[in-house]
This record gives C-alpha cells, sequence and structure tokens, in this order.
C-alpha cells in the first residue's frame, strides 16, 4: 500500500429525526450565548423557529444568504453578527447559508453549528467560497469548518424533489472527484463508495413520491451525503468541480443543478486517466454503471428527475469557450492534462445535454 496522509475533521455530528431540538445544548457546549442564526430568505420562517426555540441564546435572525456568497453580502452579514452581539452562528439550510456562515467565520473566528436542509454537503468541510468580480474563489481554512452539525431527517421531508434530486447530484460530485484526488487515501475512498451506494440506493425511493415505502430513505440520503462531504473534506477536487465553480462564479448558475449537469462529462474526460476509480464508481452505481462511471451517473440523474443539459439553466451557449478558457488558466489538479479544446467539447455536450462518451 502507497504511503499516505489522512487528516480527520475535528467536528461533532448529532444524527437522527428530532436532532434539532438539540440546538440550544450545542450552543451551550460551545461556550456561547448569544446565537446568529443564518438562512436564505426563503428559509426564513424555518430560521424564526429556531431562534424562538432557543429563546434568549438567540441573538436575531439573519435571511440574507444568496448562492455563491458575494462579497458583499458576508461582509454585511459580519457586520449586522458585530452589531448584535452574536458569539456564534446557527447556519440553517443548503449550501448558501452553511457558506455565509463560513463567510463570517473566516472574517471573525466565530464557531459555527451547520443546520443542513439539502444534500449539499459543505456543513462537513473546511472549504470555503466567495464570489467577487464574477469570479468565484475558493480556499481551505480550520476556521470555517462547522463545529456542530446537525442532521435531522425531519427538516428534509418536505424538500422537493425538484431540489433533492440536483443537491444528491451535487452530494456525488464529492465522492467521484474525492476517489481520483491527487491526494486521495484509502479512508477517504471508502467514505467516498459508501457515500455513493448509498445515495443511490435512497433517492430512487424518494423520487417515487412514496418513500415511506422503504423507510429510512431520508436518513439512508442523508446518511450518505454525510460521507460525501467527509470524502470532500478529505481530499482535493479536480476538474469537475472547478467548471462548476467557474459557471456558477461568472454566469451565476444555479450550484447543484450544474454539478448534476456538468458531473458525467467531467467524469468521461477523465475516465482513461484514472481507470481504478471509473471501476469503483461504477460498480458502487450498482444497475446505474453497467456501462461505466460516466454513462452511469447521467442515467441515475435522469432517473430521479435531476437537470442534465446547461441549456436548462438558460446557460448562453456562446460563453462556453470563456468558461474553459477561465477553468484552463487558474486549474485544479486534475488526473488529466487539461486541453483547451476538449473542454470546449465538454462544455458543449453538457449544454446540449449529450451523453458522455463511454469509459473506454
Amino acid at each position: 500500500m502507497e504511503r499516505f496522509v489522512y487528516e480527520a475533521a475535528p467536528a461533532r455530528v448529532v444524527f437522527g429525526a428530532g436532532s434539532l431540538s438539540e440546538t440550544g445544548a450545542e450552543i451551550d457546549r460551545l461556550g456561547c450565548s448569544r446565537a446568529l442564526v443564518l438562512s436564505t430568505p426563503g428559509r426564513h420562517a424555518l430560521a424564526a423557529r429556531v431562534a424562538e426555540s432557543i429563546g434568549a441564546r438567540a441573538a436575531g435572525v439573519y435571511a440574507k444568504a444568496v448562492m455563491h456568497v458575494p462579497v458583499e453580502v458576508a461582509e454585511a452579514a459580519c457586520e449586522a453578527a458585530d452589531a448584535l452581539g452574536a458569539d456564534c452562528l446557527i447556519a440553517i439550510g443548503g449550501g448558501s447559508a452553511v457558506g455565509l456562515g463560513k463567510a463570517i467565520a473566516l472574517r471573525s473566528g466565530r464557531p459555527v453549528i451547520a443546520v443542513p436542509t439539502t444534500f449539499a454537503g459543505s456543513e462537513m468541510t473546511a472549504v470555503w467560497g466567495q464570489t467577487e468580480n464574477g469570479l468565484k474563489r475558493t480556499g481551505r481554512d480550520p476556521k470555517v469548518l462547522p463545529r456542530t452539525v446537525i442532521y435531522d431527517s425531519v427538516l428534509l421531508a418536505s424538500l422537493p424533489m425538484s431540489i433533492a434530486a440536483p443537491s444528491a447530484m451535487n452530494a456525488l460530485a464529492h465522492c467521484v472527484e474525492a476517489l481520483y484526488a491527487v491526494d486521495t487515501n484509502p479512508v477517504v475512498s471508502l467514505m467516498a463508495e459508501e457515500g455513493i451506494r448509498a445515495i443511490v440506493r435512497s433517492l430512487p425511493d424518494l423520487a417515487s413520491g412514496k418513500p415511506l415505502l422503504r423507510p429510512g430513505a431520508l436518513e439512508r440520503a442523508q446518511y450518505g451525503c454525510w460521507m460525501a462531504s467527509m470524502a470532500l473534506n478529505g481530499a482535493s477536487v479536480a476538474l469537475h468541480h472547478k467548471l462548476c465553480h467557474t459557471l456558477g462564479g461568472t454566469l451565476n448558475l444555479p450550484h447543484a443543478q450544474t454539478h448534476s449537469i456538468v458531473l458525467p462529462h467531467a467524469t468521461a474526460y477523465n475516465a482513461n486517466a484514472a481507470p481504478e476509480a471509473m471501476d469503483r464508481i461504477a460498480a458502487a452505481l450498482g444497475e446505474y454503471g453497467e456501462e461505466g462511471a460516466a454513462i452511469g451517473l447521467q442515467r441515475f440523474a435522469r432517473a430521479i428527475g435531476a437537470p442534465t443539459a446547461l441549456r436548462e439553466l438558460q446557460a448562453p451557449r456562446e460563453r462556453m469557450r470563456e468558461i474553459a478558457q477561465i477553468a484552463v488558466a487558474n486549474p485544479y489538479p486534475n488526473p488529466r492534462e487539461l486541453e483547451l479544446e476538449a473542454i470546449v467539447e465538454l462544455l458543449e455536450r453538457a449544454w446540449l445535454g449529450d451523453a458522455p462518451p463511454a469509459d473506454a
């Protein structure tokens, strides 16, 4: 076995239906007393309910999180936290809310309690992202890693499949790239494969509209996405994430939907350069992976109703070359060398929603 380094994330996880009731105790455990509750505008009612449930521990509600964390939004939120005397943050929602919590933590060191209501996965990572002047920057800093993550499947019960499906594909992207990351290791690979299996075995039940046919589908899906986010925190990302970050930051496309569309094509791009990873992805996909990893990922996306074409997001086709140029100019480590024309072709297929090339 090759030498490797694995550094475990020090976060605390509270998992199970009804776990949201533990929020107040988790604030106390951190030694904090004034929590600012963060959410998107659409989750304001839920954020207000959380603030009410923690009583005097609530410093207020800040429901202005938006996708891709624009720098000006992060700075305004940090000023609000200062003005309210908040000593910790509760980020409830998807990647936008958690991302805003991380942005405040990056600037101030305040601890974050994350309560995910989608399958995004940012809650278990030290990765942050912010957008300025149309470019999304990312980085890693232990200050932004949420100190406690509360996984309460009850919060997912009303999640529409239009959100759940692409969010789950986002989680699969974390698993896929972890398996061929430049710094992957056996521990990360185990979590990545487990994440793929759990997501693939649970999302079709949810997509059927009758999750009670197989009790525990929500919990299995949430568990799979937890494993995916652990894999993401334990290894680097590659071309797929670079393209999604560029598409999101430059064109303001929705994060999870972009992941869902691009993932099969980025996987196909790397297939010949990472054959062992492709075999493991295909095996974890089960029946969906019978024709290989890339085609299997798109088959699964279609099976759960996730988007598979950038044109569905109204992405301007004429800007795909620009996206490719930005990605190549500022690359993430990738198994295959980045070739501009091949990446333009990749994005063209993703825009059309064509099938990716079969694994070699």
